[in-house]
């Protein structure tokens, strides 16, 4: 079986997903498309992308290309690293040049513009299967790119809609300090990639603010809750959340460092604007438009989600932070479980 791959974004994680595939398997090719001719002429040269992930050399299977059809040569298998605004886009580009849809991945959390439903959004597999026949995949869990591309022990799960392509996709993944898990939940680990990163925006604020770490904790099991409530209304497993692709990534987003979506709140938290925030990242945090996507999905279905209706205000209303959580201290008592 030809196991090649494409990875089709050559951000940060895109980056290292590409160099642990060709550490783990130096035999077998490995494509990394960029959309910037620029960026791609430099990592080429370089052999390092030292825009997004700097410091890291790329091993000699992986071909840099920015040519779309050239990526795809010889690859049956594709993993698209976009931001999950790139993710429809890009499959209908893949339409274009594909004479038979391939098995594809994608390691993007959001969720995506849909004119298909009520609301206009929906999370991504729906949107991508009413257009791509092949079977879909997403790849989820807690990763940071750079301990991946260090070679850090890191664990994610692998979920798609047949489940011969999740074994195959989650075997060609497994490598090294790389495990991967399969689930047959793809609604619940994609409610809880995208969920995760609108709560890392109000944990970052809460530690900008001085609240605490009593704080952080009761922040991240509420917001689990009310991901659950989600995740079951979309046809996902709450047990789902329980795993690396809903507590586990939920935990990392709210408490590293390195979490673009937990210092869009830590900036937040110091008075700064949203466009400065956003401007000194340098990367995508997508956090800030999920925020205002599942706020749309949710009051659709009628789910409650206080915390993540706070992060919108906040970002799309003006509502100060400090008042924010004023709010949702002063909402009424409930029963922990019902």
């Amino acid at each position: 079986m030809n196991d090649a791959i494409a990875v089709l974004g050559a951000g940060a994680w895109g980056t290292a997903l590409a160099v642990h595939l060709a550490r783990s398997a130096p035999q077998l090719p490995v494509a990394l498309w960029g959309r910037d001719p620029a960026q791609v002429r430099s990592i080429a040269a370089a052999r390092e992308n030292a825009r997004y992930l700097a410091g890291v050399a790329l091993p000699d299977s992986i071909s840099v290309v920015g040519d779309l059809a050239d990526a795809l040569a010889g690859s049956p298998t594709l993993i698209v690293a976009t931001p999950m605004s790139g993710l429809v886009p890009l499959v209908d580009a893949l339409r274009v040049l594909l004479y038979a849809p391939l098995p594809l991945a994608w390691l993007c959390k959001g969720v995506v513009a849909d004119p298909r439903t009520p609301s206009g959004v929906s999370l991504a597999h729906p949107a991508v299967t009413s257009r791509w026949s092949a079977p879909v995949a997403v790849i989820s869990g807690p990763s940071f790119a750079e301990e991946v591309a260090a070679g850090l022990p890191t664990a994610v799960c692998v979920a798609a809609s047949a489940p011969d392509f999740a074994e195959r996709l989650a075997r060609r993944l497994r490598g090294g300090a790389l495990r991967v898990y399969v689930s047959d939940d793809i609604a619940g680990v994609e409610v809880g990639g995208a969920v995760k990163n609108v709560l890392a925006i109000a944990a970052g604020a809460s530690d900008g603010l001085g609240f605490g770490d009593n704080a952080r904790a009761a922040l991240i099991t509420r917001g689990l809750a009310e991901t659950g409530r989600l995740s079951e209304a979309l046809g996902g497993k709450r047990e789902t959340l329980m795993g690396l692709s809903g507590l586990g990534d939920l935990v990392l987003t709210c408490t590293g460092d390195r979490s673009r979506n937990r210092r869009v709140g830590l900036g937040l938290a110091r008075g700064d604007a949203l466009p400065d925030v956003l401007a000194h990242l340098g990367h995508v945090a997508e956090g800030v438009p999920a925020a205002r996507s599942i706020h749309i999905l949710a009051a659709s279905l009628a789910i409650d989600m206080p915390i993540c209706n706070a992060v919108y205000r906040v970002l799309y209303e003006g509502l100060e932070p400090r008042r924010a959580v004023a709010a949702l201290l002063a909402r009424e008592p409930a029963r922990e479980f019902g």
